[in-house]
């Protein structure tokens, strides 16, 4: 799903925030004095993983965009979220314990527990075969549910977000530079190489914004790609930028 930002002035783009609510709480306070009504706020994905206060950043998130008026605001998958939703129905997968130990490698963990999960028990609910782990899943399920706003967030989050005119087109973390936008899929999450290595405009854009760097090379900006994950690692720092409609960085905000 696509989600349209009507560009009428600035776009304020927030990298991944991987479970840092102190800092996202301190990032919407500036945010805050800054933001003008027409303006767009377009968070890149990767919300949840990694760090300590998963639930409290989501809950920070919808606060935040219920306190706005007069300004867009719009939220992309991160693998972080599309990692999630993988988890709560892993009793289909293949191979569930290959599959969970990769999501752990990868900064599940933190999100697991901050919803009443426990990773230790995770393998002997797998061994134990498709009923016990759909148990376990539907109780991760419900913990989940049981914070008001979460499910309905997870599964309202866009894929990537183009503006109006047509000159930027805002992804969490990649792209394949030889699939339609439409068919992107999870390249989003996962073809960072595809990002790094366009030697072309995509589909007209004048730049792709990315913001979530695994290799946390630091913001920088290429003749057809802008990354802006500042992070020196999954505790950051966290850094939002503000853009003009032709991709002009007006603003660096870090926290």
């Amino acid at each position: 799903m696509l989600i349209t930002l009507n560009v009428t002035q600035r776009i304020w783009a927030v990298p991944a925030i991987l479970g840092q609510a102190a800092a996202l709480r301190s990032l919407h306070g500036e945010l805050q004095a800054r933001l003008q009504a027409g303006d767009c706020l377009v968070y890149l994905g990767n919300y949840m993983g990694h760090g300590d206060a998963v639930a409290e950043t989501v809950d920070e998130l919808l606060r935040f965009r219920g306190d706005l008026d007069g300004v867009q605001v719009a939220h992309l998958r991160g693998a972080q979220e599309e990692m999630w939703v993988k988890l709560l129905e892993i009793q289909w997968a293949m191979r569930p314990i290959e599959t969970f130990q990769w999501m752990m490698n990868h900064g599940i963990e933190a999100t697991l527990r901050d919803y009443g999960g426990d990773p230790a028990e995770a393998s002997s609910k797998f061994r134990a075969g498709v009923v016990v782990t759909t148990r376990w899943t539907t109780e991760l399920r419900e913990n989940f549910q049981s914070h008001s706003g979460h499910y309905e967030f997870l599964h309202s989050l866009a894929s990537a977000a183009p503006t109006s005119d047509g000159r930027l087109l805002f992804v969490s973390a990649g792209i394949d530079p030889n699939k339609p936008l439409e068919k992107q899929n999870d390249a989003f999450w996962w073809n960072a190489a595809g990002f790094d290595g366009m030697s072309a405009p995509f589909e007209g854009f004048s730049f792709v914004i990315r913001g979530f760097d695994a290799d946390h090379k630091g913001p920088w900006t290429g003749a057809h790609g802008i990354s802006i994950d500042a992070a020196s690692s999954p505790a950051g720092p966290l850094q939002a930028t503000c853009f003009a409609p032709d991709g002009a960085v007006l603003e660096n905000l870090t926290v």
